[in-house]
C-alpha cells in the first residue's frame, strides 16, 4: 500500500489533486490507516494511470468519471483506446510538423511555397482521419467529389471563411453571449452552412452529431480550445440550440 505522498511522488500528481479526485469519487483509496490516512493499492495506481491517460488526451474529470463508472468498464480496452488516440494525434502532429518545416525551409531558402501546398500537412492529417471515420458514408463520398474540383482560389476562400466563422463565435463567447442566444445560434448556422456549401449536405441533425464530436473527441476539442478555453463546449451548445430552434 502507498500513502498519498508516495503516490504523488510516483505519479507527479499533487497531493491536493489526489484529495480532489477522492472527493469527486474519481479515485478513492482502497484503505485508510488507523489514523485515517489514505492508502492506495496497486489497483488504485492502475486506475490513476488510466485517469492520467484520459486527462492527457483532454478529457474532463466528469467525463473520465463516467467512463470509469461504466458497469462493463474494461481497463485494457480503455488503454488500447487511449493508445489509438495518442498514435492518431502523433501522426497528425507529425504532418503538421512537416508542413511547418517546409515553410521554414522555404523562408530560409528565399523561395515561395504554392498556396495549394501551404496546408498540405494539415489537409493530409485530417483526410486520413476522415477516411477512417466516414469513408463508408455518402457524405464523405460527396465531400471527395466536391473538393477534387477545388483549386487554390477555392481553398483560399474556404480557409478564410472558416477562420472568420470561428473567430465570430469565439468573440461571442468572450463577450458573454449565451450559447443558446440568437447571436450564437446565427454563428452556429454559419458553421453549418459552410460545411453544406463546400463539402456535403449538412442537415441540422448531422450538425448536431458533429457538435457532439467536437467535445467528445480530444483532437477536435483541442482545436477549439487552442483558440479559446471552453470554446468547444460553447460551439457544441450553440449548434444544439440552433438545431432545436430550427425544429
Amino acid at each position: 500500500m502507498k500513502t498519498v505522498g508516495e503516490v504523488s511522488e510516483l505519479s507527479g500528481v499533487t497531493v491536493r489533486a489526489l484529495h480532489h479526485y477522492d472527493e469527486l469519487g474519481l479515485l478513492s483509496p482502497s484503505e485508510r490507516s488507523d489514523a485515517g490516512y489514505r492508502l492506495y493499492s496497486r489497483a488504485d495506481l492502475e486506475r490513476l494511470q488510466e485517469i492520467l491517460g484520459w486527462r492527457a488526451l483532454g478529457f474532463e474529470l466528469a467525463e473520465i468519471r463516467e467512463l470509469l463508472g461504466e458497469p462493463n468498464h474494461d481497463r485494457i480496452g480503455a488503454l488500447r483506446a487511449q493508445l489509438e488516440l495518442v498514435m492518431a494525434e502523433r501522426a497528425r502532429l507529425g504532418a503538421v510538423a512537416a508542413m511547418l518545416d517546409d515553410a521554414l525551409n522555404a523562408h530560409d531558402a528565399g523561395t515561395v511555397i504554392k498556396e495549394a501546398a501551404m496546408f498540405k500537412g494539415m489537409h493530409d492529417a485530417h483526410q486520413q482521419e476522415a477516411q477512417e471515420r466516414w469513408g463508408h458514408t455518402e457524405a464523405y463520398r460527396e465531400s471527395q467529389r466536391r473538393t477534387a474540383r477545388y483549386g487554390e482560389d477555392e481553398w483560399r476562400e474556404i480557409h478564410a471563411q472558416a477562420r472568420t466563422n470561428e473567430a465570430r463565435i469565439a468573440e461571442l463567447m468572450r463577450a458573454g453571449q449565451p450559447a443558446d442566444g440568437e447571436a450564437a445560434r446565427a454563428a452556429a448556422e454559419e458553421l453549418r452552412l459552410h460545411i453544406d456549401r463546400w463539402f456535403y449536405p449538412c442537415s441540422h441533425e448531422m450538425h448536431r452529431n458533429l457538435g457532439e464530436m467536437y467535445i467528445g473527441d480530444p483532437r477536435f476539442r483541442a482545436r477549439y480550445e487552442a483558440r479559446e478555453p471552453g470554446l468547444a463546449q460553447y460551439v457544441r451548445d450553440a449548434i444544439i440550440a440552433n438545431a432545436e430552434a430550427a425544429g
